[in-house]
């Protein structure tokens, strides 16, 4: 893969946040990446993030950002560390320029208590949540026993500070990150590399301070989004007893707990592959299944239309048509409803009352008569799917085969149109079952009378 540019979106604060979009496919995702190896484009040089990266854009649009203090992005001050509330909106910043709606957040270590945050305060704009190696608090508590003690932390934060980027301290991680890959000095060096273009020690150690002080246990429960964590069982940075922790706290949220001893992505790609992607798929059904609407669909198109444009002639005919649309957008406008689009002489509309609909195809047959033609139309109300401002589903299909059904100035509807406007002042004339093209089973449909 070719490395992506590089952009720069800007947070309510003022910080730049470098980020690059790579892949196409059909999800959006946000990569909050381990601060320790953040470097948007130094991360393409080494074999460790190109795997994972070639991954992820295999299954969506993908967001790769520097959190602030890391990488390309603006720095930190070590004496007023930014709240994790102010962390969060390098997420927002990051979705706004990308032109993300809705997206999948992946996060590892802290990145995930940013994620977990994120999709509390955005629940309509996190699809979902996939973590690896998450934490949700730094610091030991009583209920956090598996957590590192401040002494812990002071003896890390000194390591960080003495040793940073060389070849003692890269070694030292590689044997805590990816024992796997111990004495292989080629993985080493780039490792350290990455390090190093990723924080200062002074910026390292600002990021263990707030990795240390973060704690979004209390927003856990308030998560809406679908939630898949993953944790290798012999985790050597965060202990499994945290996965569980939050998989735990999180409503309905998935613990998929892997064998191995790594704190690296590449284990879920080992190891996990196959449910994550059985997750992103149930995640894409039910966003499809969100973006289902009951509404009405009122279609019409002019009887014998190919017979009057060959008697007509070209530019006649267009004359016509133009008389026809502008007529019927009038009132589609009038009776409230939304015009989806046309196909020749043909309307489909959508409304959200299917009285309004029926309406609006009695006033539609009544308006074109004076231009010397005649409409049919047909209406039904079910569930539509909205994709890109286009409606499609079933119940599309059914209103379509219904108009079809009718003849010249004759509104038809299904039965649930009938049932639904009782009471309306509507009155119907039983047409008989029939069958409708493509649709399973025979509808009775109903004539309004006008």
């Amino acid at each position: 893969m070719d490395v992506p540019e590089t952009r720069y979106a800007k947070t309510v604060d003022g910080v730049h946040i470098a980020y690059q979009v790579f892949g196409d496919g059909p999800i959006d995702i946000v990569y909050m990446n381990s601060a320790f190896i953040s470097n948007v484009e130094i991360a393409w040089e080494w074999e460790g993030g190109l795997e994972i990266f070639r991954w992820l854009a295999a299954r969506g649009r993908v967001a790769l950002l520097d959190r602030r203090g890391t990488g390309l992005s603006d720095g930190v001050s070590s004496d007023t560390p930014p709240t994790l509330e102010a962390r969060v909106d390098d997420i927002r910043a990051v979705m706004d320029a990308a032109g993300f709606e809705r997206a999948v957040l992946y996060g590892l270590e802290d990145g995930a208590a940013q994620c977990f945050l994120f999709a509390a305060t955005y629940p309509e704009r996190t699809a979902g949540i996939i973590t690896f190696g998450a934490s949700s608090r730094g610091a030991w508590a009583p209920d956090a026993p598996w957590q590192w003690t401040d002494e812990q932390w002071h003896e890390e934060m000194d390591l960080v500070e003495k040793g940073w980027g060389s070849p003692a301290f890269t070694e030292h991680m590689t044997q805590q990150v990816f024992p796997s890959r111990v004495g292989d000095q080629t993985f080493t060096r780039a490792y350290g590399r990455a390090m190093r273009h990723a924080m200062s020690p002074s910026a390292a150690v600002t990021s263990e301070i707030m990795w240390r002080d973060t704690d979004v246990r209390h927003v856990l429960p308030l998560i809406q989004a679908p939630t898949l964590v993953a944790h290798v069982r012999d985790d050597p940075i965060e202990p499994i007893e945290e996965g569980r922790y939050i998989a735990a706290h999180i409503p309905g949220a998935i613990l998929l707990e892997l064998p191995g001893g790594e704190h690296w992505m590449a284990q879920l790609i080992d190891a996990g592959a196959e449910r994550v992607d059985r997750f992103l798929a149930d995640l894409t059904d039910d966003e499809a299944e969100f973006d289902r609407v009951l509404a009405t669909v009122l279609f019409t198109d002019i009887v014998g239309s190919t017979e009057r444009a060959a008697a007509m002639g070209d530019r006649a005919w267009r004359d016509l048509l133009e008389r026809h649309h502008a007529s019927v957008r009038a009132l589609i406008g009038r009776y409230r409803g939304a015009e989806v689009g046309t196909a020749g002489d043909g309307f489909l509309a959508t409304f959200d009352g299917p009285a309004r609909a029926v309406r609006c195809a009695l006033a539609i047959a009544e308006a074109v008569r004076p231009l010397g033609v005649e409409v049919r139309a047909g209406v039904h109300t079910g569930e539509v799917s909205t994709i890109d401002g286009q409606v499609g589903g079933l119940a599309v299909h059914i209103g379509a085969r219904v108009g079809a059904v009718a003849g010249p100035s004759e509104v038809l509807t299904s039965q649930t149109v009938k049932d639904l406007v009782a009471g309306s002042g509507l009155t119907f004339e039983d047409a008989g079952e029939h069958e409708l093209k493509g649709v399973p089973d025979r509808w009775r449909l109903y004539r309004v009378e006008s």
